[in-house]
């Protein structure tokens, strides 16, 4: 079975490419401006043409979505495209996993399914580096224990930026050292540094709190910069959101 699994976050739309369980292919639109559901349809068909994918080949599509007002245009677009309706999963869609929240988003949820799914054993803690840094742990029965919300690293970066008259725009890339001479490598190493000690800080408590060395998975757009650094984050795998909706759709 080929599927298109697409993941619609408040910065980004990820798209994925899935034949049976493997994602071959994915690429990323920006969420913002809002766009038309014409609109959408033309950029939708351009992405797929880039990446030779011919709609009549695509079997189902599976959308995910935290973004409401998104969501109907999306579906809207891609009825148009492919002359079927996808299917929308979201916290109520039916898994191992029990989301124990009527409020948790339908990422949160993704995530802790691909979790459920990729990693069988043992508790696990899934941190999703997006919009915002969400932390939420699960055990192996599919147990929710509990999800943590905080700023998003790229969100405080540009509130950082946005609200000083001096900071400049930086990449956000690992300094050479933890103590910055120059006003660029000062924000990398609070931006890089700051916020791997959050995440390092909250993987000791929750550890503590459910007395288990829990196996960690990165996901999310920066994902990739915090994995090197630290021993605490097992497997970085930007993906892992993308096969979770994968999971809750693929039967429905």
């Amino acid at each position: 079975m080929t599927s298109i699994v697409i993941n619609i976050g408040n910065t980004n739309i990820r798209f994925g490419l899935f034949d049976d369980e493997n994602c071959d292919v994915s690429w990323i639109l920006n969420t913002k401006p809002y766009r038309t559901s014409d609109e959408l349809q033309m950029q939708f068909m351009m992405m797929y043409q880039t990446h030779k994918i011919n709609a009549g080949n695509i079997d189902k599509i599976i959308i995910g979505s935290v973004v409401p007002q998104l969501t109907y245009d999306i579906t809207r677009a891609i009825q148009k495209i492919h002359g079927k309706k996808p299917v929308i999963v979201d916290r109520n869609t039916h898994s191992g996993v029990q989301p124990k929240s009527k409020q948790m988003g339908t990422d949160i949820y993704a995530n802790l399914v691909s979790a459920h799914h990729l990693y069988p054993e043992g508790k696990k803690i899934i941190f999703d580096f997006g919009t915002a840094l969400t932390a939420s742990c699960i055990d192996e029965t599919g147990e929710t224990l509990g999800v943590i919300i905080a700023p998003g690293i790229i969100t405080s970066l540009n509130s950082l930026i946005h609200d000083t008259a001096q900071l400049p725009e930086i990449e956000l890339v690992k300094p050479k050292k933890v103590l910055g001479l120059d006003t660029v490598s000062c924000m990398q190493s609070g931006m890089v540094y700051g916020f791997l000690g959050m995440v390092e800080g909250f993987i000791d408590r929750i550890n503590e709190e459910v007395e288990e060395d829990c196996f960690v998975v990165a996901t999310g757009g920066v994902s990739h910069v915090y994995k090197p650094l630290t021993e605490k984050i097992h497997v970085a795998d930007r993906l892992h959101t993308l096969k979770g909706l994968f999971y809750l759709g693929r039967d429905l």
